[in-house]
């Protein structure tokens, strides 16, 4: 076991014990596996025993007895091990399959509540990474990597302590070359794990480079950037085969030098054992049981050594999918719930900051929103409009200041309430790869009346084209509505945020991707909708937010203007500039 021991110390102990207490709930099966795994050691040691009554007792002594009884003695210990290694392989791959799932909905859980800048931070690619590679390299942890170091420890020790009662003397050799074993294996587990977080940070960036190419083929091809994405993953790929080849470097060496370690105790107890003085002590039959002990020591012991890298592999993986469990998720302060708002929502002296060494989005932002109003806001990029909105939702929370809904302080509110209160619209259309009626349905619980659907469909000009598909309602579209164009993949997401039917609702640029007559419709069906509902628009386009109630321009993370288009233009101050760039440039391109 020196080399379990070995393998497994220190901070990577923790982080093992950990991951065992996700088998915690299985004990029960996870014990009939170490019961399976100890019986199967046991039979070695017996092979071992059987040796020397059937060499003494059948071709020293002649027992007739023992001649006959040794072939069922083989045959019941041979389906005791099958028995005993079946028991041990499936229970133990049960449960560490049941531990990877159960890993795997973890973290899938605790993305839904990790706040919106930790995936700012980190790339779908490297997140997608933990879920495969790493979990996978966890299961191997857990199930084989478990399994050799509790069946080949086991069968270590049973046939040591049977060499020690065979022979104590000549046994106490292999005792010798442990601290031996322990230092390469010690030597050895350092550059497992230095090479293990190394790969798994470059499987990380082979998922992001490829992830991205799938998403972005249509650029890649428009711009002929075939070559260059080629060359970009060939230089991640070769430096992860590089490491690779160091990790089995690594792991091939130490096996034999293990291995060379162990012949030599070996060659020199089989030397001791033929010298005169020992083999007056020892008879055939015993001597041959203690060579054939030593020979089956052999295995396990390779198989101890070997182990180490999955064992590694395993714990870095682990720590990795820890360290993804282990970060902060969206803090959920509300004690209070919201039937339905009325829709007021307030910012006071609001600012948010980013990142300290780059500044402050939004400085000592004031605003008072009224229900039922439809409120645009505008700005160069990076003037703060989309962080001003993205913080009524919660997906930040304000650095400074109080953001109010119908007078109550949004961290006062859960989560769920809140975002209860709020509909959604993006610019980059999210739909999700089901039917049509289920996208639309999306996020409403409990059973959605067809008819529903219907009426919210026709009012976002979606029903058209519906009826025209294969399956209408019930058609598949696609990985994030591939099958369907930008327009009808507008449609869809304001149908959806119809059928939710909050009193808040956040449009930002929710038209841009349609044509010019369906543009009209749409138009037309938000303009109904946004009568009951208090609206705030991010408007990239000036000529979509002419009828807004009020115009909220920012720059520089402030307020510099706010009022109605018209009363906007008459000021001639920075929104008027805007709206001239913006008419000239349009007038240029047409």
């Amino acid at each position: 076991m020196s080399e379990a021991d070995g393998a497994i110390s220190g901070p990577a102990r923790l982080v093992y014990r950990r991951l065992l207490g996700y088998a915690k709930p299985y004990w029960r099966p996870f014990s009939v596996s170490i019961l399976g795994m100890l019986i199967y050691a046991a039979t070695e040691p017996l092979f071992a025993a059987m040796m020397q009554p059937l060499l003494d007792g059948s071709f020293v002594d002649r027992d007739i007895n023992v001649v006959r009884a040794m072939p069922l003695v083989l045959v019941v210990l041979f389906v005791v091990r099958g028995i005993a290694g079946f028991v041990n392989t499936y229970f133990l791959k049960w449960v560490g399959r049941r531990v990877v799932a159960d890993l795997r909905q973890d973290m899938f859980e605790h993305l839904m509540r990790a706040p919106t800048r930790y995936y700012d931070n980190h790339s779908s690619g490297q997140i997608l990474s933990k879920f495969t590679y790493n979990v996978e390299n966890v299961a191997s942890a857990t199930t084989s990597a478990l399994t050799t170091v509790v069946r080949d420890g086991f069968t270590v020790i049973g046939l040591m302590a049977y060499m020690l009662y065979i022979n104590a003397s000549l046994a106490a050799i292999f005792l010798l070359i442990g601290p031996v074993m322990a230092g390469a294996v010690k030597f050895a587990t350092k550059r497992f794990r230095r090479h293990s977080q190394r790969i798994q940070d470059r499987v990380g960036e082979l998922t992001h480079a490829a992830q991205e190419v799938i998403d972005a083929h249509r650029v890649v091809k428009a711009f002929g950037g075939q070559a260059q994405e080629s060359a970009r993953f060939r230089h991640v790929n070769e430096k992860t085969r590089s490491l690779q080849m160091k990790m089995i470097a690594t792991e091939a060496a130490s096996v034999p030098l293990v291995q060379l370690i162990s012949a030599l105790a070996i060659a020199v107890i089989v030397y001791l054992s033929t010298m005169q003085g020992l083999r007056e002590d020892i008879s055939i039959g015993t001597f041959m049981s203690f060579v054939v002990a030593m020979g089956l020591l052999l295995p396990p012991v390779k198989r101890l050594t070997s182990v180490n890298a999955h064992l590694q592999r395993g714990i870095i993986a682990a720590e990795s999918l820890f360290e993804l469990l282990d970060t902060e998720t969206e803090k959920d302060t509300g004690v209070h719930t919201m039937d339905r708002a009325s829709g007021k929502v307030e910012y006071r002296l609001v600012g948010h900051v980013y990142d300290p060494e780059k500044g402050p989005v939004l400085e000592d932002v004031s605003l008072s929103i009224a229900p039922g109003e439809a409120v645009a806001f505008v700005g160069r990029s990076g003037s703060g409009k989309t962080t001003l909105v993205s913080l009524l939702p919660r997906f930040y929370d304000a650095t400074c200041g109080q953001i109010l809904v119908d007078g109550v302080e949004i961290r006062e509110l859960t989560l769920k309430s809140l975002r209860d209160q709020i509909s959604l619209v993006t610019q980059d259309v999210v739909l999700f790869n089901d039917s049509v009626a289920n996208n639309i349905a999306y996020g409403r619980r409990g059973e959605v009346d067809s008819k529903e659907i219907e009426q919210v469909a026709e009012a976002a000009h979606a029903l058209e084209f519906i009826r025209t598909l294969p399956r209408g309602f019930e058609t598949l579209i696609g990985d994030r509505g591939v099958l369907l164009s930008g327009g009808q993949r507008q449609r869809l997401a304001i149908a959806r945020a119809m059928l939710k039917d909050a009193p808040i609702l956040i449009l930002d640029e929710a038209t841009s991707a349609l044509d010019t007559e369906a543009e009209r419709h749409i138009q037309a069906a938000l303009q109904e909708l946004m009568q009951h509902r208090t609206t705030l628009v991010i408007a990239h386009r000036l000529s979509t937010i002419e009828n807004a109630d009020r115009i909220v321009v920012l720059d520089g993370g402030r307020i510099v203007e706010e009022g109605r288009h018209a009363d906007l233009i008459a000021q001639q101050g920075y929104y008027a500039r805007l709206h001239r760039l913006q008419f000239h440039s349009g007038l240029a391109a047409a």
